[in-house]
């Protein structure tokens, strides 16, 4: 074979096999890669939408829990895996957030691209009824008597949970102490039990508890109450201005999975955020289905870096 035509037969294949996987997909098994362990609110959104997605494309989707390190260690396996469709993250605004607060091998807005935002929820503050407290005014006094109270978050440094629990406490001129565990679940089970007494967590794995009276929520962080927590103040409602914020949930491939592969993805997750089970089962975790475009997610991801960016510097969060 002529040099010139070999070099061509490779440009071809190099250009041809990607919409060939696209094509395929999914030809085999579907990897969820979830960063916090199974229990919280990320790894519930994944195995719902997974279990809708198992019969629609009619290929398993398979769960898996990589925690450690905010999330960093489930970025960096999805970053650095092969971008064909086949190793899929379930992440939150670490994506966001991790790269202001941790040293990263990679840098998740290039080398992660999303493809829907699949639910948003509050973060709220959470008291065991040990503590004897039962509304923010009444925490608030009770921290300026006793400084700094520790409260856990089922992540670490710099994420969301632990950037609402900074962030109040700098607006009520307080000081908390941040106590991270590896997963909402784990951090649930000895709060409940008055290990620690206070939490900033995502709500998924608070509703139960509150509702059975084992714990005392006392705060919301999102602009409107979530319709899953109707008798739960808001900060703003509770008189803490300005602190508004969601907790977001969503899909990302590697840097270079074939846009078909992304838009199938993205048609196939809307499909599930639509049907009445689904959302019935996000409703009963205080989780929002999310939705919409590939394109529509990636400004949101954006937006988010540049809001974590500055809360980052303002409330001095860092790695200890």
């Amino acid at each position: 074979m002529k040099p010139g035509l070999a070099v061509l037969l490779l440009a071809f294949v190099a250009c041809a096999s990607p919409i060939a996987t696209a094509a395929e997909w999914p030809s085999r098994p579907v990897h969820f890669i979830v960063p916090f362990p199974a229990g919280g609110s990320t790894d519930v959104a994944a195995r719902v939408v997974g279990d809708y997605l198992s019969r629609a494309l009619g290929q398993q989707i398979v769960v898996e829990n990589k925690s450690g390190a905010n999330g960093n260690i489930a970025m960096e396996y999805v970053a650095k895996s092969a971008p064909d469709g086949y190793t899929i993250l379930i992440g939150t605004d670490a994506v966001s957030s991790n790269p202001h607060v941790y040293k990263m091998e990679i840098d998740p807005l290039k080398d992660l691209v999303p493809v829907i935002e699949l639910s948003r929820q509050p973060i709220a503050l959470a008291a065991n009824p040990s503590l004897g407290v039962t509304t923010l005014a009444e925490l608030t006094a009770l921290v300026k008597q006793q400084p700094g109270l520790g409260f856990a978050t089922g992540s670490g440094a710099g994420s969301l949970q632990a950037m609402v629990g900074l962030w109040y406490a700098k607006l009520a001129g307080i000081r908390l102490e941040q106590v991270p565990y590896r997963g909402g679940g784990q951090a649930i089970n000895d709060l409940v039990a008055g290990h620690v007494k206070l939490g900033s967590l995502g709500t998924t794995p608070l509703v139960s508890y509150y509702k059975s009276g084992g714990l005392n929520l006392l705060a919301q962080s999102m602009a409107t109450r979530s319709a899953a927590l109707p008798s739960v103040p808001t900060f703003q409602e509770a008189g803490i201005d300005g602190l508004v914020i969601d907790q977001r949930t969503g899909v990302f491939v590697p840097a270079g999975t074939p846009p078909e592969v992304i838009t199938l993805l993205n048609t196939q997750i809307n499909a599930a955020l639509k049907d009445e089970k689904v959302r019935k089962l996000f409703a009963d975790q205080a989780q929002e289905p999310g939705g919409g475009t590939a394109e529509q997610y990636t400004r949101q991801v954006r937006e988010d870096s540049e809001t974590y960016g500055r809360l980052v510097k303002e409330l001095n969060v860092k790695v200890e």
